[in-house]
């Protein structure tokens, strides 16, 4: 990994929830496939679904129905789909394999960490602890602010509330959105090709770095910080 030589380690890591942290999609598929189930429809394959995970609602109801926001029925389906996910919301989601060492690493080297997420709050607070990221230190949800990304305004807010300026915050998502929050905050930026990153090619979105797993980030960032400690 080739650094920027004004490059320095970030005093704090903000994360995305969906397809980032966590893999989320089994349930949120599984909630829409239900509803096509009680239509008398086959469910929708998974493969599809699953590049969608980070739109939520929008591209599950997309994918499996056909239906964007502003359709006749949509809206409907929205509200539906929300009560069947909410009740199902964590029983295969999971970290991401690395996650768990990448958290504990960025906390062992002094770095503050948080969630941005355009997920509603009705779903990130229960999950959020039921999936292991209860030690967050700030959960920033897409109705937290009037506006969600790729607004920059959610990403500001979890810096305040770090008490970090967001020009010493990264900023790490698998959605083009994210990555246009995240430069609109000042921050560096990072696509995780690990996540679902739906149709649009990562390496044209613009991001600082792109990354394939967790670990790379992790080793990324360690050696930020030893580069730091050598010329102090």
């Amino acid at each position: 990994m080739t650094f920027s030589s004004s490059l320095s380690a970030p005093r704090a890591v903000l994360f995305d929830l969906d397809g980032t942290l966590a893999d989320t999609a089994p349930d949120l598929a599984a909630a829409v496939n239900w509803m096509r189930t009680e239509r008398g429809l086959e469910p929708t394959p998974y493969a599809i679904l699953r590049p969608t995970a980070s739109a939520g609602a929008r591209g599950m109801i997309g994918a499996a129905f056909g239906l964007a926001p502003g359709d006749a029925g949509y809206e409907e389906m929205r509200l539906e789909w929300f009560e069947r996910y909410q009740s199902n919301m964590a029983v295969h989601s999971t970290l991401f394999d690395g996650v768990p060492d990448l958290l504990d690493g960025l906390t062992a080297s002094g770095m503050a960490w948080g969630i941005v997420t355009n997920k509603p709050a009705r779903f990130t607070d229960p999950l959020v602890p039921l999936i292991g990221l209860a030690h967050a230190g700030c959960v920033i949800s897409g109705d937290t602010t009037p506006h969600a990304k790729p607004h920059p305004a959610p990403l500001l807010e979890a810096a305040r509330r770090l008490d970090i300026d967001p020009t010493h915050c990264w900023y790490v998502g698998d959605d083009q959105r994210d990555i246009e929050a995240g430069r609109a905050a000042g921050m560096v930026t990072v696509a995780c090709n690990w996540g679902y990153c739906g149709s649009i090619d990562p390496a044209t979105w613009g991001a600082h770095y792109q990354l394939d797993t967790p670990r790379h980030l992790l080793d990324m960032l360690r050696e930020l910080a030893g580069a730091a400690v050598t010329t102090a």
